[in-house]
């Protein structure tokens, strides 16, 4: 849990620091420097989806896990729990429910999310995570300095994630074959490329309803093995 931990603190540092420079930076600058992180994202994205050729199990992946996820609905909850901590915590702040749902996705979606947790649940390795937190503090500051105070409370579903991976490694490591974990990172690849054209465009794509995505790989994997 030592990674997730360090994850979450830089997350909540670099938020409070992005935070103060928020009256300080003009709205154009804001504008175009999240256009100009989305482009970023959009490349970390496209590294890891191009780091697998199974496009079949991809393909299938985001149909079923998008068809799963829009009838769950998760991305209306995660917007009602954004507002929600916006009522509480909020007060002035419009964007919060924003900063928090697009933080929570940029943080919790790719393959530094599911691989990093592993190896640190498995090897005790945390030098994936490390990096993450690195990178996630960056981001972080300019979310907030945009966004606002939402962008620190995505800490938390950081912390429920990573976490709940992490403590489950042990006893998925028969199913985290290789060739799973590529398949996961690939589609985990994709949303984030999906996160980073809602921070350019208008017109939102609802990446939140395509996170079951992600796990559909490993579920065929555990059906596979059992004929």
């Amino acid at each position: 849990m030592l990674g997730t931990i360090v994850n979450c603190l830089t997350i909540i540092a670099g938020s409070l620091v992005g935070i103060g420079f928020r009256n300080g930076i003009p709205e154009k600058y804001n504008q175009t420097i999240m256009q100009a992180i989305g482009l970023a994202v959009i490349l970390v994205g496209m590294k890891s989806a191009l780091g697998c050729n199974d496009l079949l199990i991809i393909i299938i992946s985001l149909a079923l896990g998008s068809l799963i996820g829009e009838m769950i609905g998760i991305e209306n909850y995660l917007e009602k729990l954004g507002n929600y901590l916006e009522t509480k915590f909020s007060k002035t702040s419009s964007s919060f429910s924003a900063g928090f749902v697009t933080a929570s996705l940029i943080y919790c979606v790719g393959s530094m999310a599911i691989v990093g947790p592993l190896e640190s649940g498995l090897t005790g390795n945390h030098d994936i995570l490390f990096a993450k937190a690195a990178l996630d503090g960056i981001v972080s500051i300019i979310l907030s300095s945009s966004l606002g105070i939402g962008v620190m409370f995505a800490a938390v579903p950081v912390l429920l994630y990573q976490g709940s991976i992490t403590l489950m490694a042990g006893l998925l490591k028969p199913l985290l074959v290789p060739v799973v974990v590529s398949q996961m990172s690939a589609i985990g690849g994709l949303l984030i490329v999906a996160i980073g054209l809602n921070m350019i465009r208008e017109d939102k794509l609802r990446v939140g309803n395509m996170l079951p995505a992600i796990f559909i790989p490993l579920i065929y994997f555990l059906i596979k093995s059992q004929f």
